[in-house]
């Protein structure tokens, strides 16, 4: 569930669930639930709780940036969340206010919870930016060694920011690379993320994420995601290809129909970056 604007409210948890449903029957079993942030919805337990009845889904994860997560987390769990994702991009209290408008406190409450709770595995997502938290890197590094969270270093991607934003704070992992490199103990693939490389060093597990607009990306992507209001939207780049879903759904559309919606979207997918 990806949102799209700030209507994330007229979904309801039926709704969402009866999409999540019919994705599942037609094969995906893997879902994430994104935002926006999703732990705004007071009923994110209840959609939790009943996309992981469904038979044949085989994950279920959140991407959050923690700062409710403390408060909810165990009833996540027990509902039958899986694994989350929480974006960290600092552990100095200024630059991740700075960068977030949050508190640090509570989002590494969050992680805390995580941990504890039991979600396997629990991924920090830290957004490489120039000039406010390339130099945290060791730190967040030493961070997941002590909680056991896999450290995600992510190259900042020029979708959804301005020009001036990408041109101000992009900085290539290069560096970070060459570092984990010496580091790592073992240094391993996974094809099905497009080769992405996780380091495995002697106490932390680092996965390193370059943008996702490149031709290897697109010409692999399986992935299908349904925004805040109802729309499935076959491809992360583009908007114009969009296939409202919700409103048949509102109109009485049957099971039938609804599969022939993911099939039409499924025909919209190609390749937005060819060569």
């Amino acid at each position: 569930m990806q949102r799209a604007n700030a209507s994330a409210e007229l979904m309801s948890v039926d709704e969402i669930v009866r999409i999540a449903k019919i994705a599942i029957s037609l094969g995906i079993s893997r879902i994430k639930l994104t935002g926006g942030e999703p732990l705004m919805r007071k009923d994110l337990p209840e959609i939790v709780g009943d996309i992981a009845k469904v038979p044949d889904l085989r994950d279920l994860s959140l991407t959050t940036n923690g700062l409710l997560l403390d408060g909810v987390a165990k009833v996540l769990r027990e509902k039958g969340l899986r694994r989350v994702n929480i974006s960290l991009p600092s552990l100095n209290e200024e630059t991740y206010r700075k960068l977030t408008g949050g508190n640090l406190q509570k989002a590494l409450a969050g992680v805390k919870a995580a941990i504890e709770v039991g979600f396997c595995p629990v991924k920090l997502n830290m957004v490489l930016l120039k000039g406010m938290n390339v130099g945290d890197v060791p730190e967040m590094i030493e961070y997941a060694s002590q909680t056991g969270a896999i450290l995600q270093l992510i190259e900042l991607d020029p979708i959804n920011v301005t020009d001036t934003y990408y041109s101000t704070y992009y900085k290539n992992l290069d560096e970070q690379e060459e570092m984990l490199r010496k580091k790592a103990v073992t240094i391993e693939k996974r094809p099905l993320m497009h080769n992405r490389l996780i380091y495995h060093l002697p106490k932390a597990t680092v996965e390193v994420v370059h943008p996702i607009e490149n031709s290897d990306f697109c010409m692999h992507c399986t992935r299908l995601r349904v925004t805040s209001d109802g729309k499935l939207k076959p491809c992360l780049m583009r908007n114009d290809n969009l296939i409202d879903i919700l409103t048949p759904i509102r109109n009485g559309a049957s099971d039938e129909q609804l599969k022939q919606l993911f099939a039409k979207a499924n025909l919209l997918r190609e390749p937005y970056n060819k060569s």
